[in-house]
C-alpha cells in the first residue's frame, strides 16, 4: 500500500516537472523566434557598419546585409528630434558610398542620419554569371536598411524627425532610389535620382545593339536560368503608367528630383524623359534637370554625359533646398509612412501581382501569379 502511494506521488511529481520543462522549452522557442524577427543589433553609438539578417523569399537562405551609418559628428547622441534619415546609394558595380552623394556632407549640412547599403549584387562585374538585379531586390535591401534604422530609433525611444525621410543615389543607385520610392510610396518626403536607369529596357536586358552599352545578362529563353519574364521586366519600368497612377494615389506627396545628362550613353536620356512625362501625367511632383552641352561650365557641370560632375555638389545645387531645415522649401511627410501603416503595396503586371507587405519584422516582397 505504501509502495503504491509512493509510486503515485513520484508519478505526479514527474508529470509536473515534465510539464514545467515543456513550457520552458516552448517559451524559449518563442523567445528565439522573436529574436529572429526583431533581434537586429542595436544602433551603434558611433558611425560605422552593422549587419542585419534578411531573406528574399521563403525558399531562399538568410543572408547578411551590411548597413553603413553616418551620424553628424559621428555620434548617435547628436541625433535629435530635428534629425531626419537619408539613404545614399552606390552605383551599379560599386559598394558602400561609391559614386553617390557624400554621406558626411549630407549629415552635417542637412542634420541627417545617413544610411549606405551594400545591397544585393554590390560589386557586380560584367563577367558574373547571374543576371543583374536592376533595382528589384536591391530596392528591398534599401528599404530593409531604412526599416532597421527607423525601428531601432523608435524601439529605443531615441528622438528623431520621422517626417524627414529622404533617398538619393548615383547611376545604378539612382535607379534603386526610384524603385525604393515605387515600393514604398508613402515613405519618402523627397528623392533625388542622379543619372539612374529608367527601366530594364531590351537593349540593357539582352545586350542588344543600338542603345545603352550596359548589359544585365538576361535571356529570352524561358528554359534558361537567366530568363527575364514579362512580369519581372514590367515591374522594373519606372515609367509604367498604371503603376505611376497607383503611386500618385498615396497621401504623402514625394518630391522627385531628376538630374540627368542629355548625352548619357549608359542610361539614355530619352528613356528618362519618357519616365518624367509619365510621372507628370500621373500627377507626381517631379522636377527634371536635363543637362545639355551648353550647360557645361567646367565647375559644377563638367559634362553632359553620365557623370555630369561631382554628385554631392549637384545634389546640393539642385535639391539642397528640399532637404535643408533652414529652407522654407524643405519637404516633409504629412501622413504616416508605410512602416507605420503596415500597409500592402500592390502592382499588377501581365501574369500576376508584385506585393510589398510592411510587417513588424520588415518589408517583404512577393510575386503572386494570377490564379494562385
Amino acid at each position: 500500500m505504501i509502495t503504491s502511494r509512493l509510486f503515485s506521488s513520484l508519478t505526479i511529481i514527474c508529470l509536473i516537472v515534465f510539464s514545467l520543462h515543456s513550457r520552458a522549452l516552448v517559451a524559449g522557442e518563442g523567445d528565439k523566434s522573436s529574436l529572429i524577427k526583431t533581434g537586429h543589433p542595436k544602433l551603434p553609438e558611433m558611425s560605422g557598419k552593422v549587419e542585419i539578417e534578411v531573406r528574399d523569399s521563403a525558399d531562399k537562405p538568410v543572408r547578411k546585409l551590411p548597413v553603413h551609418l553616418v551620424y553628424s559628428r559621428n555620434r548617435l547622441s547628436t541625433v535629435t528630434e530635428k534629425t531626419g534619415i537619408m539613404l545614399t546609394l552606390h552605383n551599379w558595380g560599386g559598394t558602400i558610398w561609391d559614386n553617390t552623394p557624400n554621406p558626411n556632407h549630407l549629415a552635417e549640412n542637412f542634420d541627417l542620419l545617413v544610411i549606405g547599403v551594400t545591397y544585393y549584387q554590390s560589386g557586380d562585374k560584367d563577367g558574373d554569371p547571374e543576371p543583374y538585379d536592376h533595382g528589384y531586390i536591391q530596392a528591398m535591401d534599401a528599404l530593409r536598411a531604412l526599416h532597421y534604422v527607423y525601428l531601432g530609433l523608435k524601439a529605443s525611444n531615441h528622438p528623431f524627425d520621422p517626417t524627414r525621410i529622404y533617398c538619393t543615389g548615383g547611376s545604378g543607385g539612382g535607379n534603386v532610389t526610384l524603385m525604393a520610392n515605387k515600393f514604398a510610396p508613402n515613405t519618402f518626403a523627397a528623392v533625388i535620382d542622379l543619372s539612374g536607369m529608367a527601366s530594364l529596357s531590351d537593349d540593357v536586358a539582352f545586350n542588344l545593339q543600338g542603345g545603352s552599352f550596359l548589359n544585365a545578362r538576361y535571356s529570352r529563353d524561358p528554359k534558361s536560368r537567366s530568363y527575364l519574364s514579362p512580369d519581372m521586366q514590367e515591374i522594373r519600368d519606372l515609367g509604367n503608367e498604371s503603376h505611376l497612377s497607383l503611386q500618385a494615389k498615396n497621401a504623402n506627396r514625394c518630391k522627385v528630383v531628376i538630374i540627368h545628362g542629355e548625352d548619357d550613353t549608359a542610361c539614355l536620356a530619352s528613356d528618362k524623359r519618357r519616365v518624367v512625362e509619365a510621372m507628370k501625367k500621373a500627377g507626381l511632383d517631379v522636377i527634371p534637370h536635363f543637362i545639355r552641352k551648353e550647360d557645361v561650365d567646367g565647375k559644377l557641370i563638367k559634362n553632359s554625359g553620365h557623370s555630369i560632375g561631382d554628385r554631392t555638389a549637384l545634389l546640393m545645387h539642385y535639391a539642397g533646398k528640399y532637404l535643408s531645415p533652414k529652407s522654407e522649401q524643405m519637404y516633409r511627410l504629412i501622413k504616416p509612412n508605410d512602416f507605420d501603416l503596415k500597409s500592402a503595396v500592390v502592382y499588377p503586371t501581365k501574369n500576376g501581382n508584385h506585393v510589398i507587405k510592411y510587417a513588424e519584422e520588415g518589408p517583404v516582397l512577393t510575386f503572386v501569379q494570377n490564379g494562385r
